[in-house]
């Protein structure tokens, strides 16, 4: 495997399709080394004469040593599908990216993430509900996973960093060419505070064709699909398209009837293909994952006697304030205060119209 993985790192450096790795790899099998590669006359099915001709005479032990010294200076990480780290979520994928070139903490790849997705140029109302929906998510302890772009990823970005959550960005380009260049200072707060990842060798440009490519590793990296904001000629179709595939959960925002912005939105809902959700909280409780369940849950046994009684009103869903006031035997002043202790500890979480939830 030490060899194979060799062999990918190698190949990295000549900015080969995704599927000429895969098939070069099937085909050379469990005897997938450099060596294996450069002898095999095989190879000249799957590139062309001048290509695999360039390709040998560059091999050089030491030029793969300095290329890999050189991204690991940039604290550029790459992933082969062989490493354990390499997310499960995507390796059982038919077209699961045989190489991810990776900036900042890859332990998020195996966290429960939503992506958020929708138009470049979003309403003010899908800016609204991108920004709410992030937030919440983020806050909840959910990584939120986009792409980048003009609109409603970066809004996505944004709105996590905002709330102290994590955000992974799938590029559409390489780690060294980040598009828009608008983008380039919010993509580095990203490398530090969550993680850029990329198929694509750090100098390889963003093209017309990479994008939609790159949306499969959006839905495959996540166990859920939020649209907010889209038109039915939107590039997020075909996110909608792999999440679809991928049996990946879709969820959509209800937008105006007459907003050609929710044109795809809508349909997605009146089909039937994704639920449609109008609360952050519609996609926790479909999500059904045990929320922040690293630290909550220490914090739960640390609960006074009057805060466990507040969070055992509500363990059957939500309630309103009055109905917790009267069922809590303290006065009103200091049941303020307890729910105000546990909202800032993350253990509730109080909703419009006066209504209180359990994280």
């Amino acid at each position: 495997m030490e060899e194979a993985k060799k062999l990918l790192l190698f190949l990295s450096m000549f900015d080969l399709t995704n599927s000429k790795l895969e098939q070069i790899m099937k085909t050379l099998s469990d005897k997938a080394s450099i060596k294996s590669f450069l002898s095999d006359k095989r190879m000249e099915i799957f590139l062309t004469q001048d290509k695999l001709k360039r390709i040998k005479e560059l091999y050089d032990e030491n030029r793969l040593k300095n290329y890999i010294k050189n991204l690991a200076a940039k604290n550029i990480q790459i992933l082969t599908i062989y490493d354990q780290e390499y997310p499960n979520k995507l390796k059982n994928l038919p077209d699961a990216p045989m190489l991810l070139f990776c900036q900042g903490d890859i332990s998020l790849l195996s966290k429960p993430a939503i992506a958020i997705v929708g138009s470049r140029k979003p309403t003010n109302y899908g800016r609204y509900v991108t920004e709410k929906f992030a937030r919440v998510l983020a806050k909840e302890g959910v990584v939120i996973v986009s792409g980048l772009a003009y609109g409603i990823d970066s809004i996505s970005h944004r709105s996590c960093l905002e709330a102290k959550g994590k955000t992974i960005a799938v590029l559409g380009g390489g780690l060294e060419e980040i598009y828009p260049s608008e983008h380039i200072s919010l993509a580095h707060e990203i490398a530090q505070e969550g993680l850029l990842i990329s198929e694509y060798p750090p100098n390889k440009r963003a093209t017309k064709y990479t994008f939609p490519v790159r949306n499969r590793i959006i839905a495959g990296l996540s166990d859920g699909v939020l649209i907010t904001e889209a038109s039915l000629s939107s590039g997020t179709h075909h996110t909608r398209d792999f999440a679809l595939d991928y049996g990946r959960n879709l969820y959509s925002v209800p937008g105006n009837i007459d907003s050609s912005l929710s044109e795809l939105t809508n349909e997605i809902i009146k089909s039937g293909q994704g639920m449609c959700v109008t609360s952050p909280y519609d996609i926790l409780k479909d999500f059904s994952m045990q929320i922040l369940k690293e630290g909550k849950k220490d914090k739960k046994e640390e609960l006074t006697k009057e805060e466990q009684q507040i969070v055992s009103l509500l363990k059957d869903g939500i309630r309103d304030l009055e109905y917790l006031a009267k069922n809590c035997n303290m006065s009103i002043n200091i049941f303020n205060s307890y729910l105000t202790t546990l909202e800032i500890r993350g253990i509730i979480s109080r909703l419009p119209g006066g209504f209180v939830i359990l994280n």
